[in-house]
């Protein structure tokens, strides 16, 4: 059986109509990377890191505009408060598991002072989602390298579903 989405399901969200891939990449400028985890030695792991990368890769040269806004106040989402105080995003958007948002925010950081030649500062925001009930989240799967990897992967078009 194939996975259906929402609106294949007779199920209207909203009402404006969506893009042609009804994706986050119908917005133009916007890639998306993953780097998903699936193993179960040496211990179980159903992880890994999705990035979102506004304006193709200008966005430390051309910032956007951009905010949040918390559902639930459950959750750790990295850089927020640079958003809130200059309304402005300066970096990819990660996601990962929750122990691993550290991690995911220094391999950011470095990604972007190697590419920058070590000029400015850099506030990138990562959020996390709690995983622990698919993978044994104490083992720390996602590394700088699987960052690495989600950034390179990171296109426009059709966007593969999870991490």
């Amino acid at each position: 059986m194939v996975r259906q989405r929402i609106r294949e399901l007779g199920i209207e969200v909203g009402v404006m109509p969506t893009g042609p891939l009804n994706a986050i990449t119908d917005v133009a400028g916007i890639l998306v990377g993953h780097k998903t985890l699936i193993y179960d030695d040496p211990r179980v792991a159903r992880t890994g890191v999705t990035v979102i990368v506004p304006r193709e890769d200008r966005i430390r040269e051309d910032f956007c505009y951009a905010g949040y806004h918390s559902f639930n106040g459950n959750g750790e989402m990295t850089g927020l408060l640079w958003l809130e105080e200059s309304g402005m995003l300066g970096s990819p958007i990660a996601i990962t598991n929750t122990h691993q948002v550290g991690v995911v925010r220094d391999a950011l950081v470095e990604w972007a002072i190697t590419r920058h030649n070590g000029k400015g500062f850099f506030l990138p925001v990562v959020a996390e989602t709690y995983d622990g009930w698919l993978n044994d989240i104490g083992a720390f799967h996602v590394t700088k390298e699987d960052v690495f990897d989600a950034l390179e992967d990171a296109k426009p078009g059709p966007v593969a579903e999870g991490n």
